[in-house]
């Protein structure tokens, strides 16, 4: 693969994987659309490329960390994207959270034209994954992956080949569905907590060493406690992964009504313009949510009122 190594999105996530490849003694050629980020990673001693042609002309190997499966599509096949250019590049792998259709698709495309495409998608806050605590859920052509193992022993100290391509998606978004309902629990339990008059630390303590415990508890319990919502991973991101989730078991007939609810608390927090927060921050809608319901008439509000919509599996 070489020691440059491209990298496409430098978000939490991305700032992230630049920092372990920069320390690993890679070579990073960077491209985010936004300077500040762009001068995050020559802060780190990355190289900031000014444009996608400049990173696929220097690299064979190309890590994605973008919003969604239309902005990979975008960034790869758009106009001035990846294929507009001569290009080195022979691996993409894409960190993205995205729909596991359209990532196989887009394998089977980039196949033909000589590019191996892995869904090489992260469980983890970008915090985690600056320490190497994150782990890679991978799907695509077994060559093309033990060709990148040596970068995915860099990035995670535990990374998973999970099958064809879409696999390393379609786990991501089973492995969110379950991360995301241990953090809304954790933050009910200890809205619960609260109530009764218990110390919240001490409970907090206590919960780890109970069969209650979860990673979340490790993860995002401190944060919940302080109201630290500095973003380590976002609530509208998460929102967006779950949109995909509820989308994917409605075409599978698979009803998810926590995953519902978990949506609708999520969207209430995008209303009130709080999606740019860390997750933990579901603990304040919950809080929220008491203060409205006990302020509620008698009789009313017997289900959480999140703008009429929890429930609904559209």
């Amino acid at each position: 693969m070489g020691e440059k190594i491209g990298l496409v999105g430098m978000g939490l996530v991305g700032a992230a994987l630049a920092e372990n490849l920069l320390t690993a003694g890679y070579e990073v050629i960077g491209f985010d659309l936004l300077e500040e980020k762009r001068r995050g990673l020559e802060s780190l001693g990355g190289r900031a490329a000014l444009s996608l042609q400049d990173v696929a002309g220097q690299v064979e190997c190309l890590i994605l960390s973008l919003p969604d499966s239309e902005v990979v599509a975008e960034v790869i096949e758009g106009s001035g994207g990846i294929l507009s250019y001569p290009s080195r590049i022979r691996f993409i792998l894409d960190t993205t959270t995205g729909e596991p259709d359209k990532g196989r698709a887009l394998a089977i495309r980039l196949q033909s034209k000589g590019i191996r495409f892995l869904d090489a998608t992260l469980s983890g806050s970008s915090a985690q994954i600056r320490r190497r605590e994150g782990v890679f859920m991978v799907g695509g052509e077994r060559e093309a992956f033990e060709a990148c193992q040596p970068l995915f022993r860099v990035l995670a100290e535990k990374y998973f080949y999970l099958g064809p391509s879409g696999s390393g998606s379609k786990a991501k978004l089973a492995s969110n569905l379950i991360l995301g309902l241990n953090r809304l629990v954790l933050a009910e339990g200890l809205v619960f907590a609260e109530k009764l008059g218990l110390d919240l630390p001490a409970f907090l303590k206590l919960l780890k060493e109970t069969p209650a415990y979860s990673k979340a508890m490790d993860v995002k319990g401190e944060k919940m406690l302080k109201g630290d919502f500095t973003a380590h991973s976002k609530i509208a991101q998460h929102l967006k992964d779950l949109r995909i989730i509820i989308d994917y078991a409605s075409r599978a007939g698979q009803p998810l009504p926590l995953a519902c609810v978990h949506r609708d608390i999520l969207e209430r927090a995008i209303f009130q313009e709080e999606g740019d927060l860390d997750n933990a921050a579901v603990i304040k809608e919950y809080r929220q949510l008491c203060f409205c319901q006990g302020n509620a008439k008698s009789g009313q509000n017997d289900r959480l009122n999140l703008k009429g919509s929890v429930g609904r599996t559209e």
